[in-house]
């Protein structure tokens, strides 16, 4: 087979935050593969053939992107931020297990990009700084029981948690249960940061005491991080404080 399949991360959107890799990989496509708003963000060009597809049929995308490798086509599977986090590289290797066995025999690559969580913590300074976790609140693939059952587990362990998928029109309520389950771990003070947007014109960036973050908005733009014990505040005159969380944990 002379074609072949390159999962692209394209950032938080800033495309100052697109690697050098990724960008040699979608300069070398023929077929761009994708959810619409990613696709929009690589500029069109001749030779490139656009297949934007609609939320939820990830697995189809990489379907299809696959067979468009098999009939010899350089084909780019774009995500948001990081490919393999919450994301289209998993969707693509999923589909290659279950699929035509002479797909395995393809050119597959996943390039890296900065994912959702790294860009927000970036904003506010180093809430990363110890162990951290990331869980996603999106329930479609996943019963809502597992997720609080791993959410109550990595609280328990005092790790920041950053929560991916927060809030969507079909599932309003999941952020605020989980903003309810953390205040079951974390004092009332425990720095929340509800990063939106990250890297594009509507960035909007808050660092809010979890005993207020229960009621502020979010959609599925926002990246929302829960501090953990240590995490701490440096407060900044007419700014957001830096936050941060120490590399090392009391003995």
């Amino acid at each position: 087979m002379s074609g072949s399949v390159t999962v692209i991360g394209l950032g938080p959107g800033d495309p100052r935050y697109l690697t050098p890799a990724a960008q040699a990989a979608l300069d070398a496509a023929e077929d761009l593969i994708g959810y619409v708003p990613y696709v929009a963000r690589v500029p069109e060009r001749p030779g490139l053939t656009r297949h934007a597809s609609d939320n939820r049929v990830e697995v189809d995308r990489a379907r299809h992107a696959l067979e468009l490798a098999a009939a010899g086509r350089r084909v780019a599977v774009v995500s948001g931020g990081d490919p393999g986090v919450f994301a289209m590289a998993a969707a693509l290797f999923e589909a290659l297990e279950a699929g035509n066995p002479a797909w395995r025999s393809l050119p597959i690559t996943v390039e890296p990009g900065i994912t959702a969580m790294l860009a927000a913590a970036a904003r506010v300074g180093a809430p990363l700084g110890g162990d951290f976790c990331a869980i996603s609140l999106s329930d479609n693939l996943k019963p809502w029981e597992v997720i609080t059952a791993r959410l109550d587990a990595v609280l328990a362990a005092d790790l920041v948690v950053a929560l991916y998928n927060p809030v969507s029109r079909a599932r309003p309520w999941q952020l605020g249960a989980a903003l309810d389950l953390a205040a079951e771990h974390r004092a009332p003070d425990t720095p929340v940061i509800l990063a939106r947007a990250v890297g594009r014109p509507d960035e909007a960036v808050r660092v809010l005491p979890l005993a207020k973050a229960r009621h502020a908005e979010a959609d599925m733009a926002t990246l929302v991080m829960i501090g953990a014990s240590a995490t701490r505040l440096i407060p900044r005159d007419g700014r957001e404080p830096f936050v941060y969380t120490p590399r090392s944990v009391a003995r």
